[in-house]
């Protein structure tokens, strides 16, 4: 008889931990023999602790759970599966949060137990590898991933598959694959789930991707805001090694690769690839000018593939099952699936993987539960502090990255934060320019000087100490900084802010003076 209580960061912060050590203590003290099983998070924070019990019929979920409630679930047939309220839900596969997803870049999230390498390979890990390894050319892993259509996760949603030959092609007596863990957006937390919860599908991952463009060394760049994650790398890997999945001869097959976790500071910068890069180099986390590309001159000048942790971590799936197969699902040219991390004022907040292509108001309405009692819809933004904020007029944009840019915004690392209406959006458009300001590496003039100029031009809004036509001059400020800046921070700063004025006026227009004149251009 086995238990499952996740041991993600996320988990733990909602109690799990002490919900374990209760659930132990009284399976001891009642002489109960039963094991419990630590697994990552299924992404559903709104249900933890959540204790799922393992039946003939499939796992039954116990939501809620608190220490106190351990030997009245145990007493009422937790270890039966029976129905004792108020913590029953049924077959996990049966919650609709979990019914109308579709599970592939993080099938094993929350299933498995991700300290145990056993417990991995039994749901399926490295069986992709293997096939890399010796069924296919580097030529046709490649293949591969452009028949998947699999695009960056990261945000800039360039073709994976594309990239790869990039750096397969570029000549060099060397290549280096980089995993970028360095999730900064606010609200965001995919790339965190899968390091703690299936650190072995991230490792595959990287191992294929080495196999396909002949790259021997990797990096896992973390934050260091993540120290579990760190961890569970650091002890997946170590396992890796030694069951020959890493190292001189993998599995045999005379290919050599090998990965290390290297920890940022937590700048937000770092997420740009060519920061990310510098910082890997030790030097400090600024901008490179591109061309070239790191594809082409990455690592120590090398050609580098710079990947999101999930996009990594999806290859294994493509191979398995192929290109086509995974092409079939998604919409236009955003094909596959996406996990949309649900934050802010939601009854259900948690992570959530679909096909590209639904609405974003029935994703925050079908998983995110809608907006709490009392609480009414005013804004949501999507893909971190970079993207637009959109009103209700627009909850009817597809889910994918071309509708988004198409409507002014960014899907990014699909992140989606929800604001009700008590949320100003004077002061949140505040709160954004004085983060960037923060952030900009200095590198180009027009970001170094643009973000500060900004936050200025908004604590004038604020405070009320400006007029209107100084609205104007922070639409002309953006249309500066969009095309003149060297990276997406720089160019895409004033989105937010931009957004903002041009779907909430009339609160930007309490705040100046009766002078001047709103501007209504598009952000």
């Amino acid at each position: 008889m086995n238990l499952f209580i996740s041991s993600d960061s996320s988990s733990i912060a909602a109690g799990a931990d002490e919900v374990c050590e209760a659930l132990e203590q009284e399976l001891s003290r009642q002489d109960l023999r039963a094991t419990v099983v630590r697994t990552g998070s299924r992404g559903a924070y709104f249900l933890e602790p959540l204790i799922e019990v393992e039946t003939p019929e499939g796992r039954i979920a116990y939501a809620n759970v608190s220490p106190g409630d351990i030997p009245k679930l145990l007493r009422g047939g937790l270890l039966n599966g029976r129905a004792i309220r108020p913590f029953y839900r049924g077959p996990v596969s049966d919650i609709p949060f979990f019914k109308g997803q579709t599970r592939i870049t993080f099938r094993r999230c929350g299933v498995v137990d991700p300290a145990s390498l056993e417990d991995c390979v039994a749901a399926g890990a490295y069986q992709s590898l293997r096939k890399a390894l010796f069924d296919l050319t580097p030529q046709q892993i490649i293949d591969e991933m452009k028949a998947s259509g699999l695009r960056g996760r990261g945000g800039a949603a360039f073709p994976t598959g594309l990239k790869w030959q990039t750096a397969k092609d570029y000549p060099a007596d060397e290549r280096f694959i980089v995993a970028n863990g360095d999730e900064g957006d606010p609200g965001t937390y995919a790339d965190r789930m899968i390091m703690e919860g299936d650190p072995h599908a991230l490792i595959e991952g990287m191992a294929i991707a080495a196999r396909a463009v002949d790259a021997s060394h990797g990096y896992i760049y973390i934050r260091a805001e993540y120290p579990a994650a760190i961890r569970r790398m650091g002890t997946a890997l170590e396992q890796a090694r030694a069951a020959g999945y890493l190292g001189p001869d993998i599995l045999g097959s005379g290919f050599a690769f090998d990965i290390e976790v290297r920890t940022g500071a937590g700048a937000y910068i770092c997420g740009e690839e060519t920061a990310l890069l510098e910082s890997l180099e030790g030097k400090r986390g600024m901008v490179r000018p591109k061309p070239p590309f790191p594809a082409e001159k990455g690592l120590f000048g090398k050609p580098t593939v710079v990947n999101n942790v999930t996009t990594l971590s999806t290859g294994p799936a493509i191979l398995e099952h192929g290109g086509a197969w995974y092409a079939a699902f998604g919409s236009g040219r955003s094909l596959g699936t996406i996990p949309l991390q649900l934050a802010g004022r939601l009854r259900t907040p948690g992570l959530v993987e679909i096909p590209f292509g639904m609405p974003l108001g029935e994703v925050i309405r079908s998983f995110g539960g809608g907006m709490p009692k009392g609480r009414k819809f005013k804004a949501v933004q999507v893909g971190g502090p970079l993207g637009a904020i959109f009103p209700r007029a627009l909850l009817n944009t597809a889910v994918d990255f071309e509708a988004f840019a198409a409507a002014g915004g960014l899907l990014g690392h699909g992140g989606i934060v929800v604001f009700d209406d008590q949320a100003d959006m004077v002061e949140l458009s505040h709160h954004f320019a004085r983060f960037f300001a923060h952030e900009s590496c200095g590198v180009c003039t027009p970001c170094r000087i643009g973000t500060k100029r900004a936050e200025e031009i908004l604590e004038r809004v604020v405070a009320g100490e400006t007029d209107r036509a100084e609205l104007d001059l922070f639409e002309d400020l953006a249309s500066t900084m969009r095309p003149a800046s060297l990276c997406a921070l720089g160019q895409l700063a004033t989105n937010p802010v931009t957004s903002a004025m041009k779907y909430f006026p009339k609160e930007f227009a309490r705040r100046v003076q009766k002078t001047g004149k709103i501007s209504r251009k598009a952000g």
